[in-house]
């Protein structure tokens, strides 16, 4: 098992060269890379065989990331991330500085402000959001461990992160979208 500094400097590299990368998130395994990256945008739903109308949700790693891809972030938002009890995901209006194929028709993207130290650290390095997307085919059932992944998933990735592979991820995040005129929606509890 490697070290998460050495995990970190290897997955950048193959972020940087516009790879994908198979890693562990806050919830559960994901598929990703860097989120401005149109082109590596495209390879992880040519792998994932998903039309590039079903949006995949971006990881960040603070308020300042956030305000870079979100001019507006409703109050209420930060409110929810602080009442937040496991990992949520938000959907908002309007972003920006991100790859276009990214956005969903109706112009909003789903993002989760992430604490997990992989995570956080390599965007740290990165300065950019992150890609994450369930580690299987689109369609199949999202995988709870490492072991669960299948192999067309982890032949198809640049780089496989040795970080985590005994976890057990059962719970997908909370998913809340939120409009700029304050509507809230809840997608997934």
């Amino acid at each position: 098992m490697n070290d998460i500094n050495t995990e970190i400097h290897n997955a950048l590299e193959v972020i940087q060269n516009g790879g994908i990368i198979l890693y562990p998130t806050d919830t559960i395994w994901g598929i990703g890379c860097d989120a401005t990256n149109v082109e590596a945008v495209k390879k992880i739903y040519a792998l994932k065989q998903r039309e590039e109308s079903k949006s995949m949700i971006v990881l960040m790693n603070g308020e300042k990331m956030m305000y870079n891809v979100f001019k507006d972030i409703p109050e209420v938002a930060w409110q929810i991330l602080d009442l937040s009890e496991k990992p949520t995901t938000l959907i908002l209006d309007n972003p920006r500085n991100i790859a276009l194929n990214l956005i969903s028709n109706d112009k909003s993207l789903g993002v989760r402000i992430v604490k997990e130290p992989f995570c956080f650290k390599l965007m740290e390095r990165m300065k950019k959001p992150l890609v994450s997307s369930s580690a299987n085919i689109s369609g199949m059932f999202s995988p709870k461990s490492f072991k669960e992944i299948g192999p067309e998933i982890i032949n198809g990735v640049d780089y496989v992160v040795n970080l985590h592979h005994e976890k057990i991820c059962d719970k997908p995040s909370t998913i809340i979208k939120l409009t700029l005129d304050n509507q809230v929606k809840i997608i997934r509890k």
